[in-house]
């Protein structure tokens, strides 16, 4: 008998297997990813900006689920009705691009320049430094391309500079391609990550705002590199120390700084690894959800009530998504809305009728250190009240005596009603 799958032969020659081979894990999440960003939508590609948003918030499902999937957060929060004003303005872009092009106009002579006096002084000036094609089709064609240029520019022995490299990095089981400004190799192998930003340098110092965020975003191309750096042999160093490109003063003339991004790197590399796969997500939502942009605004609200979802105020400068979630906190009253240390104080006490119902003693684990303390809280707030209601009553009650009492000693009795009322 034949040992492949099909019609019994009595030939002897062996037919080959028609049955089409089991779709892989991966082509099963591809597939489950594209129905619920929707079939005819496509992806919206996870930058590191939205990444580096992304791991500040590990315990937020519904922001990974979406990420993963593609889906354009800012048009979803328009079709629920929340729409955000988070993200960059029409001038802003312009202007950062008009710098960006200057910074690296004449084969990136100035941002070398800067790179070699900032990161690696020691080095030989970059003096006819490459810049290789890094053009291919697709993201995956321009990821390889970049690893093949990054590889020879490692043992070339002199500066290479890759204008928009293509780096890929596995987030929850989700593949997230990453296109820093650039990145520079060194005479001795080494790469470095280099962040052009539009905010002004002023007497050599930033916004220290937009600098934290300029490392944070650094630090996920620089877990990137990394990625890139282990499968080659030997394996190159990625240096911590990247170049901040920024106008220097008010005018449009660059100038560069070296930040230390070890410290972001380290928390967006452990934040990253505590984000539930996006696969696991997936597959306890309920059949029928989508994300679509075509579908009403009922559908959408359920399909993304359907993901659990963990707000915080910080949320309003980093998700567009970050209005709907606010309006869904209070509505649900719970404590997250209130900021992370005071969500982080209270314990297994997920919302504010919870926290009053145990502040009142009508619920909770006396043992409990948070329910405990909000005990003792409402014990002083209701001694306080107490305090201040017998100050009014002995106010009042003076006030009537200096009415009553002779003039002559009218004055003394308004004057201790007065001390009186002073007291706490």
């Amino acid at each position: 008998m034949s040992e492949f799958h099909g019609s019994a032969s009595r030939s002897s020659t062996p037919r080959p297997d028609r049955t089409p081979p089991p779709p892989t894990r991966e082509k099963r999440l591809r597939h489950r990813l594209a129905e619920l960003r929707g079939p005819d939508v496509p992806a919206k590609s996870l930058d590191a900006r939205a990444l580096a948003a992304l791991a500040a918030n590990p315990g937020c499902a519904r922001r990974a689920i979406l990420d993963g999937a593609g889906v354009d957060k800012a048009r979803l929060a328009g079709a629920l009705g929340a729409p955000s004003g988070f993200g960059q303005s029409q001038f802003a872009l312009t202007r950062g691009n008009a710098f960006e092009a200057r910074v690296k106009a004449d084969g990136g002579a100035e941002l070398l320049r800067l790179a070699h006096a900032r990161l690696d002084p020691g080095a030989e000036p970059p003096a006819g430094a490459a810049v290789p094609d890094l053009t291919a089709h697709g993201p995956e064609g321009r990821t390889a391309r970049t690893a093949l240029a990054l590889r020879e520019a490692t043992g070339a022995g002199g500066w290479t500079l890759l204008d928009h490299p293509m780096l890929a990095l596995d987030v929850a089981g989700s593949l997230a391609f990453l296109e820093p400004d650039a990145v520079v190799v060194h005479p001795d192998g080494g790469w470095s990550v280099v962040e052009i930003k539009s905010f002004p340098m002023v007497d050599g110092s930033a916004d220290p705002a937009k600098v934290g965020a300029a490392a944070r975003q650094a630090a996920v191309y620089v877990l990137a590199l990394e990625e890139v750096a282990s499968r080659l042999d030997p394996v190159p160093r990625v240096h911590h120390r990247v170049l901040l490109v920024c106008p220097r003063d008010f005018s449009n003339l660059p100038t560069g700084s070296a930040v230390d991004v070890r410290k972001q790197r380290a928390v967006t590399a452990r934040q990253l690894a505590r984000l539930t796969r996006v696969e696991e997500i997936a597959g306890a939502l309920p059949e029928g959800t989508c994300f679509a942009p075509d579908r009403s605004a009922e559908e959408l609200t359920a399909s993304v009530e359907a993901v659990p979802a963990t707000y915080a105020p910080e949320c309003l400068s980093a998700c567009e998504l970050a209005f709907h979630c606010r309006d869904s906190a209070r509505a649900a009253g719970a404590v997250t809305r209130l900021g992370r240390p005071l969500r982080a104080e209270l314990g297994g006490l997920a919302t504010v009728e919870e926290v009053l119902a145990a502040a009142h003693g009508e619920r909770g684990d006396p043992d409990d250190p948070a329910v405990a303390a909000l005990r003792r809280a409402a014990a002083l707030r209701a001694e306080a009240l107490r305090s201040a209601e017998e100050a009014a009553a002995l106010r009042a009650e003076a006030l009537r005596a200096a009415g009553r009492a002779p003039s002559a000693h009218a004055e003394a009795a308004r004057a201790a009603a007065g001390e009186v009322s002073a007291c706490p």
